[in-house]
């Protein structure tokens, strides 16, 4: 029969990560793929889910979110980050951040607009991208002293009279990097210059490393007025599967996604809303100690990637480590990870899929760090069989 699927989204299939994990299961691998942790979030929060669902927030919540997620958010990004919202009109809860990102493109970008985005690109952008019929204009992350960075030029040259909306994501999945105040600046500057709308995933706005902070792009001067920021609990909880986001922004902007939203899945689960906005309030220690965590298991990947013969990244925030496969002898890094589950039982990711410009990533895979401290031992263990 002929092709059903709309001509825009065609050059979707299946996504890397359910290929990946179908084979992780298939070989019986090691799964350093997906970013997804093997230990639940505080036990507290988890109980609130639980003590709700059995005492009847079973029903359609308010459309924009639960008042007390919705103030939540509010007191995290002002105590956090001196970022005043409005949680009436001002903060707006979503089906996690992939949804929050979503709709914001959805809502605010029109057939034959541009999309700067910086790649490597978490893929759900380059998707929605394509739903709203709009441009993505790439502009590549590459490395220089240690970490993945951007070109100021580049970026400058990116914007053409067509270019509506800038994606920026830091903590960055999946190069690791977090954004300097002085490469923020440049962002807003060209914002502020073009008059473009900036759309920030910030899902991984705890997990930052050594000096690394995370800045938002809202804080800096002339941002919060033309910043959509989207943020979720799934990784700073360890609770990936409850997809529950939120985005802020100011109200004429909430409304834009609101309409968009409502007719996608028009309210978000009252259980995990309830949960999240105690987590907000009263396990940023549990976070902390969470961080603390996933640093040290950053660098025992690190080492033992170093070890099995990997140039490594060093990331500064994020699960997520980026391996030069060049040292090893492979050049492709598809067809590494297709190989990977029967050569050494671990699977990794092909950077290269989140790129525009795949030569620019064939050489990398990213390996996910959020993991039991015995299953990364295992995992490097059997990556020492590269060698």
């Amino acid at each position: 029969m002929t092709e059903p699927l709309v001509g825009r989204m065609r050059e979707f299939g299946e996504t890397i990560f359910a290929e990946m994990s179908a084979l992780a299961t298939r070989t019986n691998a090691i799964n350093l793929g997906q970013g997804f942790p093997d230990e639940d979030g505080p036990a507290d929060m988890l109980d609130i889910a639980v003590e709700a669902i059995r005492t009847g927030a079973n029903q359609y919540p308010p459309g924009p979110g639960l008042p007390e997620l919705r103030e939540a958010v509010a007191a995290q990004r002002l105590g956090r980050y001196g970022l005043a919202y409005d949680p009436a009109t001002e903060v707006f809860v979503t089906v996690g951040a992939t949804e929050g990102i979503a709709a914001s493109v959805l809502a605010l970008a029109e057939p034959g607009d541009e999309v700067i985005v910086f790649e490597p690109y978490y893929d759900s952008y380059a998707a929605v991208i394509a739903l709203a019929g709009a441009v993505r204009r790439p502009v590549t992350l590459r490395p220089a002293e240690g970490r993945f960075a951007f070109d100021p030029d580049e970026l400058r040259a990116a914007v053409t009279p067509r270019t509506r909306l800038i994606l920026v994501n830091s903590p960055h999945n999946p190069c690791g990097t977090v954004f300097t105040r002085d490469e923020l600046e440049t962002i807003a500057a060209v914002c502020r210059e073009h008059d473009l709308v900036a759309v920030t995933d910030e899902v991984y706005e705890y997990l930052t490393f050594d000096d690394a902070e995370h800045v938002p792009l809202a804080a800096l001067e002339g941002m919060r007025e033309r910043t959509v920021s989207v943020s979720s609990v799934g990784k700073s909880f360890s609770v990936t599967g409850w997809k529950t986001g939120w985005v802020t922004a100011p109200a004429p902007y909430v409304r834009a996604v609101q309409s968009v939203k409502q007719f996608l899945t028009f309210a978000v689960s009252a259980p995990y809303q309830r949960a999240a906005a105690y987590a907000l309030g009263g396990e940023i220690p549990w976070v902390e100690e969470l961080r603390k965590s996933l640093q040290g298991k950053r660098d025992r990947l690190v080492t033992g990637l170093e070890a099995a013969g990997f140039d490594v990244y060093r990331p500064q925030g994020t699960y997520f480590v980026q391996a030069d496969i060049r040292p090893l002898g492979f050049t492709d890094g598809m067809e590494l990870a297709r190989a990977l589950p029967e050569k050494a039982g671990v699977v990794a990711i092909p950077t290269q899929v989140f790129y525009d410009h795949p030569d620019a990533g064939a050489h990398f895979v990213r390996f996910a760090f959020c993991k039991k401290d015995e299953v990364i031992d295992a995992a490097v263990e059997r990556l020492a069989r590269l060698r």
